[in-house]
């Protein structure tokens, strides 16, 4: 189930391709020691359904969602995931902005503290 194997997959069909997809769930049902129709319930799907995508004859995508789900094997789409990344231009040019350091502000007069109070005659 988990043999590395060297698959063309740009020369197999797409029928080729159910039948492996069916292939995979079949074992990895029969590796938790599951029957069709245990798994069928759990995913919330008919028996026959489960059929077809263990066949490779069809099913839906949501189908397959729901199979792989209950089989603890959602992790086989983590090639589907997509990250946003900042380009490293984008990100110093945005960085230039920022400020390096707290200046001084202009009103301040050294270290002696100003008393707004003070009252002038």
């Amino acid at each position: 189930m988990t043999e590395k194997s060297d698959i063309y997959w740009d020369a197999m069909s797409d029928k080729g391709v159910l039948a492996m997809l069916g292939r995979f769930i079949r074992e990895t049902r029969l590796a938790q020691n599951k029957t069709q129709q245990e798994l069928a319930d759990s995913a919330g799907m008919a028996r026959s359904t489960l059929a077809l995508l263990e066949n490779g004859s069809g099913g839906t995508l949501l189908s397959l969602i729901q199979a792989l789900r209950m089989l603890d094997q959602l992790h086989l789409f983590k090639a589907f995931q997509v990250t946003n990344q900042i380009s490293p231009l984008l990100l110093a040019k945005q960085a230039q902005g920022k400020r390096q350091r707290a200046s001084r502000s202009e009103d301040k007069q050294g270290d002696k503290p100003t008393n707004s109070n003070e009252n002038t005659w």
